[in-house]
């Protein structure tokens, strides 16, 4: 599963906003674009001259966004963290894969100055507000620890309703008492836990 969404990162999304934290503590935001996926991870390029590199070689380790749709209401997004580790020898695969790459470096003495990260281990969230109801779907690779939080019914449940109808994607599966919430639905907005007169409504990690 987390190979087929790290391939679309690369394929339908490519550009990305990705943060890395610098030496002030602050995060560092740079548009980055994601050239390659495959069984060991996600891959992008960059100068070793760049900040960026300097970033990611001090503190390995990444937080990205990446949004692909005309509108809002027609957009998929992947979010992702993880950590990175420099793989020079893959630059070569980076740039046949993405070869307006020798646009903007065009000699090979102007490519000497890159190098190729992978992001090799983390967790991540595919989001598509194309689908009624919306789609999302959480994922993990590399042995990085995923564990989906979010909002569960508990048996205090008497179905009463009142989450139902405060639930923008009806995403409450009502056919049972206690009621379940669709998870690969839900916005995680949290209206079903403030409307619910039983406190019926946790929020934390998913049973």
């Amino acid at each position: 599963m987390a190979c087929q969404y790290l391939r679309r990162l690369v394929d339908e999304i490519h550009t990305v906003v990705l943060a890395t934290i610098g030496d002030d503590g602050y995060p560092h935001t740079c548009a980055v674009d994601m050239m390659l996926a495959d069984r060991l991870g996600v891959y992008f390029l960059t100068a070793r001259g760049k900040s960026l590199y300097s970033r990611l070689r001090a503190t390995g380790r990444v937080s990205l966004t990446g949004v692909r749709g005309d509108t809002t209401m027609t957009s998929v997004a992947v979010t992702l963290i993880g950590d990175v580790e420099e793989v020079p020898e893959r630059l070569g695969e980076l740039l046949e894969a993405n070869p307006y790459m020798y646009r903007i470096y065009p000699t090979e003495e102007s490519r000497r100055a890159l190098t190729a990260f992978r992001i090799v281990r983390g967790e991540g969230e595919f989001f598509d507000l194309s689908a009624r109801p919306i789609v999302r779907d959480g994922f993990s690779f590399g042995g990085f620890g995923f564990e989906e939080t979010g909002y569960s019914i508990t048996d205090a449940c008497d179905g009463c309703g009142a989450c139902m109808e405060s639930c923008p994607q009806s995403c409450i599966d009502t056919s049972t008492v206690p009621y379940r919430i669709v998870q690969g639905n839900c916005l995680r907005c949290g209206n079903c836990m403030e409307s619910c007169p039983r406190d019926a409504v946790s929020a934390g990690r998913l049973p």
